[in-house]
């Protein structure tokens, strides 16, 4: 195995190279393999480092990737995958309106999903713009699925879109997906049975989340918004709280005030990174609870699809602290991922993925 770089008692380790890999994660009860998103429209299998020939899903017919923003962009795995089968997809279709999908198992073979089982939990209209669609899933502590969507393209949100509740561009999406298509709206969503309002909505005014986390032990909402001409920001949810938060895009970029209007209560990121020091799409990452990386442990990674380095910071609400380098780079980043035993793993568009680990 190749070691890209080295830190305070952590390298990179690559653990195979794909073709356009957007993200990669594992699947609950399963400690064995890894699943790739490349994003033309393929889920590829990794088994210890051995690539398995066959996708564990191909879909490339109906996924839309000519954009650099655009194609398969997100999977997440249901909690309980290993009875139920159940997983769930974020991609761009014909149009570039988004899709999630799910998707099951298949029932003879661990390896394999079953394509015919395609059942669609949700469309968005994104037809105008190819950029600034998303594509992040992850089920958060609640049991409920999280949606990332961005403000529907273009530049400085032209529509008003992020501050609109009455779209879901712009957003954080909460749902209860049913096992047969659609969803219900969970409990607790702030604009429930609100008139104008949509009651999927879980917090507001983002630009392109492109990629957000839950701390997997403290339950923490972490959010990578993508940032227009000046500033990249993260955004920090304490568990139990963010609830119809807003985030202030466009109103807001950053901690910057960007264009007339109005944006109620925004909520400052707590972290800004500035494209005059390099910076330009940020990657959000992953709390480190890999106890295999002592001098990471605890700590929030970012990353920059410009900026190849790979910081760490500790994050509580309304604070960062210890912003620094981690010694590690990986060029045209696209996304970091997390594996069912916690490991981190950080991925390049350009091919390579590297898993984190203890010098």
């Amino acid at each position: 195995m190749a070691v890209a770089s080295r830190s305070s008692g952590v390298k990179l380790v690559r653990i195979g190279t794909f073709r356009q890999p957007t993200y990669v994660t594992g699947a609950p009860g399963d400690r064995r393999r890894l699943f790739v998103v490349e994003k033309a429209g393929a889920i590829v299998i990794d088994v210890a480092g051995h690539q398995r020939r066959q996708p564990f899903l191909e879909v490339s017919s109906i996924v839309n990737s000519a954009g650099p923003e655009q194609g398969l962009l997100g999977l997440v795995f249901a909690p309980d995958y290993q009875r139920s089968g159940r997983f769930y997809v974020d991609y761009t279709g014909a149009n570039n309106d988004i899709h999630v999908v799910q998707y099951r198992r298949s029932a003879d073979d661990a390896n394999l999903a079953d394509p015919a089982s395609a059942q669609t939990i949700l469309t968005i209209d994104h037809h105008l713009y190819a950029n600034h669609n998303g594509g992040q899933l992850q089920f958060g502590p609640d049991g409920d699925l999280y949606i990332g969507v961005g403000d529907g393209g273009s530049e400085d949100d032209p529509m008003h879109l992020g501050q609109n509740t009455d779209v879901l561009l712009g957003k954080i999406l909460r749902v209860a997906p049913r096992a047969n298509g659609g969803y219900r709206i969970p409990k607790g969503n702030p604009f429930a049975g609100v008139h104008g309002k949509r009651p999927a909505i879980w917090a507001y005014g983002l630009r392109n989340p492109w990629r957000f986390s839950f701390d997997r032990l403290a339950g923490d909402l972490i959010i990578g918004d993508v940032g227009q001409d000046k500033q990249e920001e993260i955004d920090f949810a304490k568990h139990g709280t963010g609830a119809g938060a807003n985030y202030g895009w466009s109103v807001w970029e950053g901690d910057r005030f960007n264009t007339p209007g109005v944006a109620p209560h925004a909520v400052p990121p707590v972290l800004v990174a500035l494209h005059s020091d390099g910076y330009c799409a940020i990657i959000g990452g992953y709390v480190v609870r890999d106890r295999a990386l002592r001098s990471l442990y605890g700590r929030y990674l970012y990353g920059d699809d410009c900026k190849p380095q790979i910081n760490s910071v500790w994050l509580t609400a309304g604070h960062a602290r210890g912003n620094r380098p981690t010694g590690l780079s990986v060029k045209t980043m696209s996304s970091f991922g997390q594996d069912t035993l916690g490991r981190i793993y950080a991925v390049s568009l350009a091919g390579p993925v590297y898993r984190l680990a203890p010098r």
